[in-house]
């Protein structure tokens, strides 16, 4: 095949694999989930395919956890086929690296004739991903896959939901507002039109808002944006993602022939070369920085340039990465070591944060750092926007994991997306029926006490007495009481009589807590009318997953109250 037509190939890839990650992460999304009267609430989309499928997150999280998930056996192949065809991945499949891709061949100041040229040329800072990739699995080799908030899938999916979305969804919204204003008649029928078929496809089901999300989406700018200095400078310097492929690229099958005798020394073939792995005649070629672009094949007018099937490299290729070894060592020592710093501050083993409340089914907090690796699909799955990526509450090792934030959205009792869309197990896939307590196969009608099972907890509700109306005030209100889910209801009324500000005595039905069968779901802080710092509020305390967070004693109690 020739080098145009291989070129030709390698751009429909990308547009199919890129339209592909678009798709599914869309359908991430509780307007996609089917809803049925014996089944759970499913996505019923392969929405963390391209997640499932990453090298890097298999062996990480294998490493922290001791154990590879079950959904990650997908990444077995890929890895193999890096052995097979190098970084294929990073030049046809990787939608960050399609994104780079794109915005690098956009017109720069910066890139410009010989400038140009020379940025495509390989310097020693390339190696400079390698010893990131070194230093995320040595932290995972002592427990923490925080080294994966720069995995590059990882990054897109998080800066998609969180803040790329987010904004989209507003702007849309807004157009089609003023649209709705302005226009009449057909134009009318138009803008009318355009809200359906976009609310059908992009937009979501209702506007999220994303605590981090301007942080998040600037890291995500700065990303794509320096693509206009270096081409694909990710990809180039950081990405651990491409330096694992990199290193398996050294067995590849996949090899450069040059043709020296053909060249005229033109280096047509830097032009548009998008790993920096210089192809040209005269030069070691660096195949574990080749994307397999096919770039310089077609650019090249005198066919000096071809790649071949052979387990014979050239001469001038140099198969892995050249590396120092000290900087190896201290980027290892330096992964591990960092894990002892991020954990001797306030989080894990200290006094933690009380409002790190996880989403229902997650690990205990250590085991659920082993495996989170802050994708944020689990916060685009939330149908009321409940989840947000965390900032320092549980210590700088949870940054960007994900907490339920009670005061922008409840956690619903019959969803459990976010435990079917976590890609490795941090949060474990639960059903409604253990969620919420009830029993799988319930007994037959003809019994009279069917067992009940505890449901899953994220922590328990607290009255603050002083901002309470009927407390503070002695003003009747009872929304907690009618907005709590579980049943019997946690939040229980006590008419109580009290003096008011005229001394006339009247009775108030005030509001108590049952700890026994609050969930920590959230909903009585979300509805709660004071505004500012709510009157009830949810802390960790009581979550189901610690044993450590306990404080209530074990009892033999029956289920509910028999007033």
């Amino acid at each position: 095949m020739k080098g145009a037509s291989l070129r030709r190939l390698r751009f429909t890839s990308q547009v199919v694999f890129f339209a592909l990650f678009v798709v599914l992460l869309l359908r991430t999304e509780f307007p996609g989930a089917i809803r049925s009267a014996t089944t759970d609430v499913r996505i019923p989309y392969p929405v963390g395919l391209f997640l499932e499928t990453n090298p890097l997150v298999a062996l990480a999280t294998a490493l922290s956890a001791g154990s590879l998930y079950r959904h990650l056996l997908w990444a077995v192949p890929f890895l193999v086929l890096a052995i097979v065809v190098g970084r294929a991945f990073c030049g046809w499949i990787c939608p960050l690296g399609s994104l780079n891709h794109f915005v690098g061949s956009l017109k720069s100041d910066v890139k410009r004739g010989a400038a140009l040229i020379e940025s495509n040329r390989y310097k020693r800072w390339h190696a400079a991903k390698y010893y990131v990739l070194a230093a995320v699995l040595a932290l995972a080799a002592v427990g923490s896959v925080a080294g994966l908030v720069l995995d590059p899938l990882s990054l897109l999916v998080r800066s998609a939901a969180v803040s790329v979305l987010p904004a989209l969804n507003y702007a849309l919204r807004a157009v089609i507002d003023v649209g709705g204003e302005w226009a009449v008649g057909p134009a009318r029928t138009v803008v009318d039109a355009t809200a359906v078929v976009l609310g059908a496809t992009v937009l979501s089901f209702e506007q999220p808002y994303f605590r981090q999300a301007l942080g998040i989406g600037s890291l995500f700018a700065l990303v794509l944006l320096l693509n206009l200095w270096v081409t694909r400078f990710w990809c180039r310097a950081i990405c651990p993602l491409g330096a694992l492929l990199g290193v398996c690229s050294g067995w590849s099958l996949v090899q450069l022939r040059k043709h020296e005798e053909r060249c005229d020394d033109c280096r047509r073939c830097l032009l548009h070369c998008q790993g920096g792995d210089d192809p040209l005649p005269g030069a070691s070629w660096r195949k574990a920085e080749c994307h397999l672009c096919m770039n310089c094949v077609t650019d090249c007018p005198t066919g000096g340039i071809s790649f071949a099937w052979s387990t014979r490299p050239d001469l001038s290729t140099r198969e892995q990465p050249q590396l120092r070894r000290r900087a190896v060592v201290a980027s290892l020592v330096g992964g591990a070591g960092s894990l002892a710093v991020m954990r001797s501050g306030v989080g894990l083993h200290a006094a933690g944060d009380p409002t790190l409340i996880r989403p229902p089914g997650s690990l205990n907090e250590p085991h659920f750092l082993e495996r989170c690796i802050r994708c944020g699909d689990c916060m685009k799955v939330c149908p009321n926007n409940a989840l947000h990526p965390a900032l320092f509450e549980g210590g700088f090792e949870g940054l960007w994991t994900p907490v339920l934030v009670p005061r922008v959205g409840y956690c619903e009792p019959n969803c459990v997306l976010c435990s079917q869309v976590c890609p490795t197990g941090a949060i474990w896939e639960i059903t409604v029926a253990e969620k919420i307590g009830r029993p799988a196969n319930p007994m037959p009608a003809a019994s009279t006490d069917p067992p009940k099972a505890d449901p899953i907890r994220v922590g328990t509700a607290f009255f603050d007495r002083g901002r309470c109306l009927p407390w503070a005030m002695g003003t009747e209100c009872i929304v907690c009481e009618e907005w709590c889910p579980t049943s019997p209801k946690s939040i229980y009324l006590v008419s109580s009589e009290v003096v008011d500000a005229k001394g006339q005595a009247k009775t108030v039905r005030q509001p108590y807590v049952d700890p026994h069968l609050c969930t920590g779901c959230g909903a009585c802080e979300f509805a709660c009318p004071v505004k500012g710092r709510p009157a009830i509020y949810v802390t960790s305390a009581g979550e189901s997953r610690s044993r450590a967070n306990q404080f209530l004693l074990p009892e033999n109690r029956p289920r509910g109250r028999t007033s």
